[in-house]
């Protein structure tokens, strides 16, 4: 109240304070003296009222943006220096109190699912192993298959937690820094059997580090070999939102139906042939951890898959 008190006594009196004070000086000092005295009264009201303006509005609010792009990047959500006004103080303690719980709850989600997925180790072991053992006896046909069925299971479902463990640890942003495209070409050729990288404007540089940019690319190369690609597309550029990478293949594509779940986990048409359906969700995870978000687009007539990352 007092600053909004202030302010709009200043903007409605100030203007009126100072037509009567000229007119007040003005048989003393004379006209010319009587307005260069007013106008020094009005410009040191002005320069107080933006100072305290500055001091109670505008420098908490800087500093709580500063602070809300730290913990962005992985920082513990600590108060400010200086709060303000009261009604700013308590919405700077609700945002930061509301980053700890939203940080506490990532926490929580990863712990647990690494306890899951270790804990789920050992009767999977015992499983693959008793599929092992039964496989070198003398069974029917039937039994056989059925043996292969459950060793087949096992190995689904450790590729399974295995992506669940990517998409937990893809919800921290633990890839901070920058990167060029051209830093991750050589591990990813390395990781390629089938398929042929064509890159063009490397030296672009990504705000995400070599190490999560590696990860967002092999998924999404891993989904383009496993289909069928034979070529894919890498190339980087930036508009005046920022950076950008598309990253685009010449398989068969994606038809129009499953376009609109091709992100959401365990979404596959490879189930038969041990897709898991959580490459794109642990890239678009990742992503949006770290302020990036990925589309995909029309490919038109050029066929394939086409996506588009904007930092």
């Amino acid at each position: 109240m007092l600053v909004l008190g202030g302010s709009l006594m200043a903007i409605l009196v100030l203007p009126v304070y100072a037509a009567l004070l000229a007119d007040i000086l003005t048989p003393l000092t004379g006209r010319r003296n009587a307005v260069f005295i007013v106008g020094a009264g009005s410009f040191l009201a002005t320069l107080v009222l933006g100072l305290l303006l500055w001091r109670l509005i505008l420098s908490p609010v800087q500093a709580l943006a500063a602070k809300a792009q730290e913990i962005r990047g992985g920082a513990a959500p600590e108060g400010l220096d200086h709060y303000g006004t009261p009604e700013i103080g308590e919405l700077a303690q609700d945002v930061l109190d509301m980053a700890d719980v939203l940080q506490s709850r990532e926490m929580a989600v990863r712990s647990y699912t690494d306890h899951v997925t270790h804990e789920l180790k050992t009767p999977l072991t015992a499983i693959r192993g008793a599929a092992e053992l039964l496989e070198a006896e003398n069974l029917s046909d039937e039994t056989q298959k059925l043996v292969r069925t459950i060793a087949g299971a096992e190995k689904r479902a450790v590729k399974l937690l295995g992506a669940a463990r990517q998409i937990a640890a893809a919800r921290m942003p633990e890839h901070q820094g920058t990167s060029r495209l051209k830093d991750c070409i050589p591990t990813l050729e390395s990781r390629l059997s089938k398929t042929t990288l064509l890159v063009e404007n490397d030296s672009i540089e990504l705000p995400l580090a070599q190490s999560g940019l590696e990860v967002v690319l092999w998924h999404l190369a891993e989904n383009a070999e496993e289909a069928g690609a034979t070529e894919l597309k890498l190339s980087t550029g930036r508009t005046g939102d920022g950076p950008w990478l598309r990253v685009q293949d010449n398989g068969p594509g994606i038809s129009s139906g499953n376009r609109a779940q091709v992100f959401e986990p365990f979404f596959t048409t490879r189930r038969d042939s041990g897709g898991t359906g959580m490459g794109l969700a642990i890239v678009q995870t990742l992503l949006l951890a770290h302020g990036a978000r990925i589309t995909l687009e029309d490919p038109g007539e050029a066929g394939g898959s086409h996506f588009l990352i904007q930092f």
